[in-house]
């Protein structure tokens, strides 16, 4: 098959391109590199079956990179969270534009199916823990209304056009080749002042964490659910079955990073880091686990492994 993949040089698209390439299939690899690294896709350079394009989702004619495409994984987006409050036009516009244009694309060369990574930012402050995918969706960040908004063009390009999709909602994804969030900012300040840790709120947010390898794993797995669900929109959370707080994930961090005497903890007070901050976020994963799937590592394996893969590295 052929396969065309959107962020397909960034954190979680290269780990997609890697097991469909072992998997013989032809990919075609659109990525504009402003969050990627063209490093994590170089071992395909050259390869028969793989193409990559640098190109702007948002900007380029990219109707001609759909042709023959059996199969897209859109998972080009904006992915700072924060970012949003500071300019609210760029998640509008790198994540629901850039995924209007995908859609169109797909429409004008008749691809059918689409695979689309969501946020558990979606179901904003839930009140449910751990949270189904029928929990009601009212995000409280631009960043999850901004993915919400791609669900429901999606969903409604799907039963128009007779396409077909798999939307996952993932929990905080960690792992090799990660370039942002808590672990990666924690490590750069570590590096920047070993006496001195900020952390963002009051240190009590408490999440669920998975390592990359067990997310890839649940797509695929969510996937094999074709023969059984006909549905058009097939919605899965993706996370772990527990939570970790922030202030032991700062404390995992300066144990891998071997710093002694242990930096102090400085707060910025608050019960959310930012705006838009969920403080308290638990998946309900349960109907992968129906599927066969489940995860290798709890939050805090996931959090250990995934500091030791960006110490290596």
């Amino acid at each position: 098959m052929k396969f065309l993949v959107t962020g397909g040089a960034g954190f979680i698209g290269s780990h997609v391109v890697d097991r469909l390439i072992d998997a013989g299939h032809e990919i075609v690899v659109l990525d504009d590199l402003s969050a990627g690294n063209e490093k994590f896709i170089n071992p395909h350079a050259g390869k028969e079956s793989f193409q990559f394009h640098k190109i702007d989702l948002l900007h380029a004619d990219i109707t001609g990179f759909f042709d023959g495409v059996d199969e897209v994984w859109h998972l080009a987006a904006n992915p700072e969270v924060r970012i949003g409050a500071e300019d609210t036009r760029i998640h509008l516009e790198q994540n629901v534009i850039a995924t209007y244009n995908v859609l169109e694309a797909m429409r004008t060369k008749e691809v059918r199916r689409i695979i689309f990574t969501s946020t558990s930012t979606v179901y904003g402050d839930a009140d449910k823990l751990p949270t189904p995918e029928e929990y009601p969706t009212i995000p409280i960040s631009l960043y999850g209304a901004s993915k919400l908004a791609c669900e429901a063009l999606i969903a409604s390009y799907c039963h128009t056009f007779d396409m077909h999709a798999w939307i996952y909602r993932f929990a905080n994804v960690i792992g090799k080749r990660s370039s942002h969030g808590v672990i990666y900012d924690f490590i750069n300040k570590i590096r920047s002042n070993p006496a001195e840790l900020e952390i963002l709120g009051d240190g009590n947010q408490t999440k669920s964490y998975i390592y990359v390898d067990d997310c890839i794993e649940a797509m695929f797995a969510g996937l094999k659910a074709e023969g059984k669900n006909k549905n058009r929109v097939n919605i899965f959370n993706i996370g772990t079955d527990d939570m970790i707080i922030v202030k032991r994930i700062a404390e995992i961090v300066c144990d891998e990073m071997q710093v002694s005497p242990k930096p102090e903890f400085k707060f910025t007070g608050g019960k959310r880091g930012w705006k838009g901050d969920v403080p308290i976020m638990l998946l309900d994963a349960s109907n992968l686990n129906k599927l066969g799937w489940k995860q290798r590592y709890n939050s805090e394996e996931a959090v250990r492994k995934a500091i030791k893969d960006l110490l290596d590295n």
